[in-house]
């Protein structure tokens, strides 16, 4: 079975800033993939450069294609959009070997090894990196850590989380969801910058908190996300001050440049660390791991490499007794390739997703939609990923859909 063809389309007017893939073969299947951030970028490496190679290929030689790409990517630097375009084409590569062989792709990967997967919730609401109602045209939609925080309302998690966290994690409570992610401090970042954090501003960040904890006690899991906008001495200050909220970890509240640094934070303040999404790559996370800086390793597999890149560092985690968590706010073909890493990995401790963006748009953009219950979600049916990517977003003229063909 051969590539025959790569389309490429960006959903500007549901989240601007997702690339939507599908690999095309001679045998009639599409494979589907995905990955955020700078999506005009990564179209021009994978039509532009990637295809060079894929067009022709053998659609199921995954590793194959995985390893060659990454070897001519890394002599001008592998991180950032190279590693972002080799996730989206290893995900649509990894859902034709599921549909040409009619499994799911989690028991390719050797599993099930349960049978459902423990999620949390990210207090994102419907518009928080999307278009989807949002109330104005967010001023940086592209920037981690400047979403839409919306407005009161239904299924709005980010704006319940700065002025209702109370109610929040009691409905979150109510659908068998006990772990929530928030983050606080990060207005305090955007007003004065993360070289310092004011006494003031800490107090601000830990009213929601308290409230949770007041309204339901150690009923719910509480995850600080900082958007790594802090530097040492106001990550310490951050720390500080939330122990007595007894989180279920710190996620990059400081950044992840430095390992030694991070592992310091990590021993100064008792708290667990989260560490992270922002690393690309085995060798990354191998320096943090080493380095003793994290207590969960977070990955993504539409920005780490793909489903064959997350499976080696969960892997190689579990060899430093650190279990992973999944990351996705991202959009659903993150969050289904996440479901088949975890279902056939052992040492997966959460899959996150956003409730919000679930039950509001991603309808929008796939044909099936994952199901959770009661706090957990449901391993994936059918073939490859389970789920494929509408057939109205690939449309010639709009979306800034690429095609590009076997000559």
């Amino acid at each position: 079975m051969r590539i025959t063809a790569i389309e490429t389309v960006i959903p500007s007017g549901i989240m601007p800033n997702l690339l939507l893939v599908r690999l095309h073969t001679d045998a009639g299947l599409i494979g589907c993939g995905e990955t955020y951030y700078t999506p005009h970028a990564i179209a021009s490496l994978i039509h532009d450069w990637m295809g060079e190679r894929l067009l022709g290929g053998d659609a199921l030689a995954i590793e194959s294609h995985w390893r060659f790409l990454y070897e001519r990517c890394t002599p001008f630097g592998h991180p950032g959009a190279e590693m972002r375009a080799l996730s989206a084409i290893d995900l649509a590569l990894w859902d034709l070997l599921g549909q040409a062989t009619n499994q799911p792709v989690y028991r390719l990967l050797g599993g099930p090894v349960r049978d459902a997967i423990p999620v949390y919730n990210t207090s994102g609401g419907p518009s928080y990196g999307a278009l989807n109602g949002a109330t104005t045209t967010p001023r940086h939609p592209g920037w981690p850590g400047y979403g839409d925080i919306g407005s009161k309302g239904p299924l709005q998690d980010n704006w319940a989380s700065h002025f209702a966290a109370g109610d929040l994690a009691e409905e979150l409570l109510a659908e068998g969801i006990t772990a929530m992610k928030l983050w606080p401090f990060d207005r305090a970042a955007h007003r004065n910058g993360g070289l310092h954090i004011s006494w003031t501003d800490v107090e601000e960040a830990m009213k929601p908190l308290r409230e949770i904890r007041e309204r339901v006690g150690m009923k719910m899991d509480i995850a600080i996300e900082g958007h790594a906008f802090f530097q040492l001495p106001a990550a310490e200050r951050i720390a500080d001050a939330l122990r007595e909220i007894k989180p279920l970890w710190l996620e990059d509240v400081l950044r992840v440049d430095n390992a030694a640094t991070l592992a310091d934070f990590r021993r100064r303040s008792g708290l667990p660390i989260a560490a992270s999404e922002m690393l690309l790559g085995r060798k990354e996370y191998l320096a943090v791991l080493q380095a003793q800086a994290c207590d969960y390793c977070m990955v993504d597999p539409t920005w780490n490499g793909g489903i064959s890149e997350t499976r080696r560092v969960i892997d190689m985690a579990q060899a430093f007794n650190i279990p992973a968590t999944i990351h996705d706010c991202t959009g659903p073909l993150t969050l289904f390739s996440g479901l088949h890493l975890a279902a056939s990995s052992a040492n997966v401790v959460f899959q996150e997703t956003v409730r919000a963006h679930i039950r509001s748009f991603y309808d929008q953009l796939v044909d099936t939609l994952p199901v959770i219950v009661n706090g957990k979600a449901q391993l994936p049916t059918g073939s490859g990923l389970g789920t494929k990517l509408r057939d109205d977003l690939f449309v010639p003229g709009a979306n800034d859909y690429r095609k590009t063909t076997l000559a």
